[in-house]
């Protein structure tokens, strides 16, 4: 392991917006993220598989009566999102170092009002793993707010159409949905939200360089 990454792992354990839960341990936050982290009693938005935590840190900056919280388990990734986050004061920030699928083991039953998947991994030979799988939204839905939303925004065609196969499928209902994501937004669309689809991952940035088409849908979980 480089010593970069050493020195990273290292320093996001004095970060107070990160958290590294121990398996098998209790987790004082589950359940209270509202009162204990961010103090107040604003929405939680959760953006798995956050990488550098881009989404994360560009929409605590343009929602400030939002609270984010980026997942993943590479800590020097997280660091990156974690340090921009702590030196621009971005309070409705946080960081949670765990697998995905430990999920409701962090969150209690309705404490989540949107989740974004950004460039999840498209698991071409595993579709079980897919982040839009039955699996899955299972367990967002034991963790979202009645009425709760997911918004997916990737460069992969197998994964958008297995995501899409999905909400027809299971019976979720579709809110938008963007093939080709930058070629069809709206004229009309508030500043802010045409903002918000313009913050790009590392991820995004690579494969957009490469002309893959950026796709988007959002939607709600059946009841």
């Amino acid at each position: 392991m480089g010593k970069d990454k050493l020195k990273r792992f290292a320093a996001i354990k004095t970060f107070a917006n990160v958290f590294e839960p121990v398996m098998g341990e209790s987790f004082a936050p589950k359940g209270n993220w509202r009162t204990s982290v961010f103090k107040n009693d604003n929405p939680i938005i959760l953006e798995l598989g956050c990488g550098k935590g881009e989404y994360a840190v560009g929409m605590g900056r343009h929602f400030p009566n939002k609270n984010f919280i980026g997942v993943d388990l590479k800590g020097n990734r997280i660091y990156i999102g974690a340090k921009e986050a702590l030196q621009t004061n971005l309070t409705n920030v946080a960081f949670l170092r765990t697998r995905i699928d430990f999920i409701l083991d962090y969150f209690t039953e309705g404490e989540v009002d949107e989740i974004w998947l950004t460039f999840s991994d498209p698991q071409p030979q595993k579709a079980r793993k897919r982040l839009s799988s039955p699996i899955f939204t299972a367990r967002y839905k034991k963790i979202l707010t009645p009425g709760g939303i997911i918004h997916m925004k990737t460069d992969s065609d197998v994964l958008f159409d297995y995501t899409l196969e999905q909400i027809e499928e299971h019976g979720h209902k579709m809110l938008e949905c963007y093939p080709d994501l930058y070629a069809n937004l709206p004229a009309d669309l508030d500043a802010q939200t045409k903002e918000i689809f313009h913050i790009k991952t590392y991820y995004e940035e690579f494969f957009s360089k490469r002309g893959h088409v950026i796709k988007y849908c959002k939607f709600r979980l059946a009841e």
